[in-house]
């Protein structure tokens, strides 16, 4: 199974829409029909696959209902023309187990899991917690974010769990371009570019795939940039990205989740809307700088004739 599964491509983290309603948490609902609407935007404009309820889909805002629903809905949105990559992020193995059992019965392709997520696991502890999640038979693509988790994959870890016969990819979020060529020195795990900010240094180096933020709101551009690369055409990739490059460094900031939903609002082909606590509202100087970066690159890649369609 780990040999025939590949994750080239654009595979998007995507966001979660909610509606207002009062009987909700915060007074929010999730909007189901304005979710499933942005999944099959998202494959329509050329994107390989979606990966709910990660970060970006406020996976932890969720109640347990909501989130097993949330990849329900994905796997019907997508419908066979691409992969489902569902989070399964847990404070401890059995938490992300459950969740990585339901993925695989509502018929998801594989699954994104972070370290446990709730305090600083040691090396022992974070080889159990992915030795459990392989037991379940899906996919994995590990997911380093020691910015948030304060769990390192180094290296030499990744290298050990891909012993793991369903470890078959890392996002690497370290923000550390040496990590894609060190890791891939060490063994022959897909290396995906997690951060959008080093996602063109990242492809030219040798990543594999990109599990994306900011093509929630640019996907047509961001498979330009992804298929110019692996066509060897660097220099048409590199003038694009830098287009776009702007409003990508909010993929890598506190007020990502907000600011990639206003930059879908603004670009107008999809539906972004609101937070749920404990994420509230950009403050309005963020604000101005986001539309301020989301406009120029929406006038970019105009100029290109490359903006996202229904």
């Amino acid at each position: 199974m780990t040999d025939r599964f590949d994750l080239g491509g654009v595979v998007v983290a995507t966001t979660l829409a909610f509606k207002e309603d009062a009987a909700a948490p915060a007074g929010l609902a999730v909007d189901y029909d304005r979710f499933a609407e942005h999944c099959d935007f998202l494959i329509s404009n050329g994107c390989r696959g979606v990966g709910p309820n990660g970060s970006l889909g406020e996976y932890s805002s969720l109640t347990d209902e909501e989130r097993r629903k949330v990849i329900q809905v994905a796997v019907e949105a997508v419908g066979g023309r691409g992969l489902v990559v569902a989070g399964v992020h847990g404070v401890g193995w059995h938490q992300a187990v459950k969740w990585a059992e339901y993925a695989k019965e509502d018929g998801a392709d594989g699954v994104l899991a972070l370290p446990p997520t709730i305090y600083r696991a040691n090396r022992a502890e974070v080889i159990e917690h992915y030795t459990r999640i392989n037991e379940v038979g899906l996919p994995i693509m590990l997911y380093n974010n020691p910015i948030d988790t304060k769990v390192d994959l180094t290296p030499d870890l990744v290298a050990e769990l891909f012993e793991l016969e369903n470890v078959v990819a890392i996002k690497e979020f370290t923000t550390d371009i040496r990590r894609v060529l060190e890791i891939q020195e060490l063994c022959g795990i897909d290396v995906i570019a997690g951060a959008d900010d080093l996602l063109f240094e990242s492809l030219v180096v040798g990543a594999t795939g990109w599990f994306a933020g900011y093509p929630n709101a640019f996907p047509k551009e961001a498979v330009e940039i992804y298929n110019l690369v692996q066509a060897g055409e660097i220099a048409a990739a590199r003038d694009l990205y830098k287009g776009l490059v702007a409003v990508f460094r909010w993929d890598s900031k506190t007020e990502f989740v907000q600011a990639i939903k206003l930059s879908i609002d603004i670009a107008g082909q999809s539906y972004g809307g609101p937070t749920r606590p404990p994420r509230g509202p950009l403050s309005a100087e963020h604000e101005a700088i986001v539309r301020r970066d989301t406009l120029k690159a929406l006038e970019y890649a105009a100029s290109r004739d490359l903006v996202s369609a229904r």
